[in-house]
C-alpha cells in the first residue's frame, strides 16, 4: 500500500506540472449540471465522491483520491457520497460516519470485498470489521447501523445522487456544478486533474 501510494504522489505531482499547459472541455471532459445542487462549503471549493464499496473502480480509485485529497489542504473541502445501488455498503459507511470511525474501517471494507471475497452485506462481517480496525464494540455497531439516523443519511444521499445525475461509479462533482467520471475524462485516474481543473475555476 505505501508503494502505491509513493506511485499516485509522483502520478499526481507530473498532472500538478502539466496542468497549467491543460485545458479541458465541457461536454467532452465534464459536464454542467443542469440544475446545479447548492454547496453548502463557502469558505473552500466542495468536491463529491459518488461511490460504493462493492465497486472495483472505485476500490482501485481510492488510493489515488486518498493522496489526491491530502494535497489539497484548505483548498478543498472533500465528501464521499454512498450511491445506494447496495444499501447495506451505504449503510456501513454512514454507520461509520456517526461513530467516527471512517478513516479506520474505510479502507478494511474495501479490503475485505475485494482482496478477502468476504460479503460485507452480512452485519456480523462488518461488526468484526469495525470492532478490529474501529475498536467499536459489536452492540454499538448494530445499534448504529440500523438506526434511523442512518436510514435518513441514505435518503439524503439517493436524493443527492439523483441531484446530481450520476449515471456510474466512481463520479465526482464539484461545487454541485460539474460532474465527471472516468469516461469523459479518459480514466478514473485522469479523472483527478479534471477535477483540479475545476477547482481552478471555481477558486478564481
Amino acid at each position: 500500500m505505501r508503494t502505491l501510494a509513493a506511485l499516485c504522489i509522483v502520478l499526481l505531482t507530473l498532472a500538478n506540472l502539466a496542468f497549467s499547459e491543460t485545458s479541458y472541455v465541457e461536454g467532452e471532459h465534464y459536464q454542467l449540471i443542469p440544475i446545479p445542487v447548492e454547496s453548502q462549503e463557502q469558505k473552500a471549493t466542495e468536491v463529491v465522491e459518488i461511490f460504493s464499496y462493492g465497486c472495483v473502480h472505485c476500490y482501485n480509485f481510492d488510493p489515488y483520491v486518498e493522496v489526491w485529497k491530502q494535497e489539497k489542504n484548505s483548498k478543498v473541502k472533500f465528501e464521499r457520497l454512498p450511491a445506494v445501488f447496495t444499501p447495506e455498503f451505504a449503510k456501513a459507511y454512514y454507520a461509520a460516519e456517526i461513530l467516527d470511525v471512517v478513516d479506520e474501517v474505510h479502507t478494511p471494507i474495501f479490503n475485505a470485498i475485494h482482496i478477502e471475497r468476504k460479503d460485507m452485506r452480512r452485519k456480523d462481517l462488518l461488526a468484526e470489521v469495525f470492532k478490529r480496525h474501529g475498536g467499536v464494540p459489536e452492540e454499538d455497531f448494530l445499534s448504529v447501523y440500523d438506526s434511523f439516523a442512518v436510514r435518513s443519511k441514505i435518503q439524503q444521499a439517493q436524493a443527492r445522487v439523483s441531484a446530481y445525475r450520476v449515471t456510474g461509479i466512481p463520479t465526482m462533482v464539484v461545487s454541485g456544478k460539474y460532474r465527471t467520471d472516468g469516461r469523459m475524462s479518459g480514466s478514473n485516474n485522469e479523472m483527478l486533474e479534471v477535477v483540479d481543473y475545476l477547482v481552478e475555476i471555481e477558486s478564481n
